[in-house]
């Protein structure tokens, strides 16, 4: 796979607004609140198994729109980070925030997050590791381990490729399949390779969990947004001509690769 990065959040700067936004910030736009390709339900059973605490201070990378922030403050931590460089989604973030003094917003980028060492004690992620090449996932990685505090957590649910021995050609195909039709640099990883990435960044992994990737399906959008949030979401598609084209060809490619295609999760500890 090349290892170009990904193109701004917005793409191309000529046509309608729907026809450039990455796919994830369409999917937003369009009242789609759970971005996560595992979905609600994987979130949940990560974050179970990570554990969070009253007594934890955790830093999320990329929360997006906030669901899983939401989640994480839940457990009432002693703080909560999140770090994003992007301003789509910060407004509906901000207002699950400000219910939360001890929670706020970093403009960063997760390989670079200012942060000082040993300051956190759960790092989580979501969709993002998977839109940077191997190179800039070990980076980050990396960047979790230096801000985890000795036995700290680190929790991520991304995109994955399967079986773990699919043919690299397959693997090219079916990443660019999903660049050109998201509109950012899709690098998927097998369970496998996840792992061994974790590993060369210093993290020893004490679950794993995988889910199918089903993000535009009828009986997950329900599952992920319940009924009224799914039916407004199609709603909303169907009124966007622009918007519609874009998600119809977003689920036809991950119909076409859905035998190679799932939604894989990590929780790993850095060493005490």
């Amino acid at each position: 796979m090349n290892d170009i990065h990904p193109p701004s959040p917005r793409g191309q700067r000529s046509g309608p607004e729907e026809k450039r936004l990455q796919g994830h910030w369409l999917l937003a736009k369009m009242g789609k609140k759970v971005l996560r390709p595992g979905g609600l339900e994987l979130t949940q059973r990560l974050i179970a198994h990570a554990n969070p605490t009253a007594r934890d201070r955790i830093v999320e990378f990329g929360p997006g729109v906030g669901k899983t922030a939401d989640i994480l403050l839940a457990s009432h931590p002693e703080s909560y980070i999140g770090i994003d460089p992007n301003e789509e989604g910060e407004e509906q973030l901000l207002n699950i925030l400000k219910n939360h003094s001890q929670a706020k917003l970093v403009h960063a980028n997760a390989k670079n997050t200012t942060l000082t060492k040993h300051s956190c004690d759960l790092v989580v992620g979501e969709a993002m590791l998977t839109m940077h090449s191997n190179e800039e996932k070990l980076e980050i990685m990396s960047e979790a381990f230096r801000i985890l505090t000795p036995g700290g957590r680190y929790a991520i649910h991304e995109l994955g490729f399967q079986p773990d021995d699919v043919d690299p050609d397959v693997e090219t195909d079916v990443a660019r399949a999903l660049s050109r039709t998201i509109k950012v640099g899709a690098r998927p990883l097998t369970m496998k390779n996840w792992k061994a990435l974790l590993a060369q960044a210093g993290f020893n992994i004490e679950y794993e969990d995988k889910n199918p990737m089903h993000l535009l399906e009828p009986k997950r959008l329900i599952a992920d947004e319940g009924l009224a949030g799914a039916t407004r979401f199609i709603r909303n598609v169907k009124n966007n001509p622009a918007a519609r084209e874009r998600i119809l060809a977003m689920r036809a490619v991950f119909r076409a690769h859905k035998e190679n295609l799932t939604a894989v999760a990590f929780v790993a500890r850095k060493p005490s």
